[in-house]
């Protein structure tokens, strides 16, 4: 037992890895809402862990009593995959509202002409912007409370599909030590691929010439969400 117990550590790391890398999901919306939501480094790290914990906790909790209450791993991978197309559409639906919002906030700054002709005959014109900055200032902060809790519920309902069948083998040998070795390694390993990929990519962003488009910068993160949530739906990522 001791041997295959091993070797199914090292296939969960490496499942995790792999899970969460080619899942875009698991990060680009992080990046993305940090970007668009001047999130600091701590709020964004702190999002990011309760999201990903929420993601994989939810998983360990529906396979731990699943496999507790003898229900088979094909009825537990089908919940798991009809929460999972629930959470794709929620993380398209959030995507499309933002992108909406994010298009409202640069039609409302895009800036215009307006003519005056004096009294003289001298005529000039000068160019603003219409700004509501009190409603402006609520808006962005009532965005900037609800994006971390709609994104912390999305997770929760995602699952981890390649955890169950790790839980399975344990779980068959009556080995509740090796469950919960496996899923602490496969969370570890995806907290930590979620981190390092969020991060990173926000690092590199400081090297790019973006000044120019944080204008766009919700609706970019809008339509990115949105294509996260796609991919998921008929891409199957």
């Amino acid at each position: 037992m001791v041997t295959e117990l091993t070797l199914l550590i090292a296939t969960s790391a490496s499942l995790g890895l792999i899970h969460t890398l080619l899942g875009p999901d698991h990060y680009l919306p992080f990046i993305m809402m940090s970007k668009a939501g001047e999130w600091t480094k701590g709020k964004t790290a702190l999002v990011t862990i309760l999201c990903g914990l929420g993601h994989v906790g939810s998983s360990i909790l529906i396979g731990t009593v699943g496999i507790g209450l003898g229900i088979s791993i094909e009825k537990i991978s089908f919940f798991e995959t009809f929460r999972g197309g629930i959470a794709a559409w929620l993380l398209a639906g959030f995507g499309i509202v933002y992108f909406i919002w994010g298009v409202r906030k640069i039609i409302r700054n895009i800036p215009h002409k307006h003519l005056h002709i004096h009294e003289d005959g001298v005529v000039h014109t000068h160019e603003h912007v219409h700004k509501e900055t009190h409603l402006h200032v609520h808006s962005d902060q009532k965005a900037k409370k609800i994006t971390p809790w709609v994104l912390f519920v999305i997770f929760i309902l995602g699952p981890c599909e390649p955890l169950i069948p790790l839980l399975m083998y344990p779980a068959a040998q009556s080995s509740w030590m090796g469950m919960g070795l496996v899923a602490l390694v496969f969370c570890i390993i995806t907290l930590a691929t979620m981190m390092a990929m969020v991060m990173l990519t926000l690092y590199g962003f400081r090297f790019l010439p973006l000044q120019q488009m944080e204008r766009y910068s919700h609706a970019v993160a809008g339509a990115a969400v949105f294509l996260c949530g796609f991919g998921m739906i008929f891409l199957g990522l």
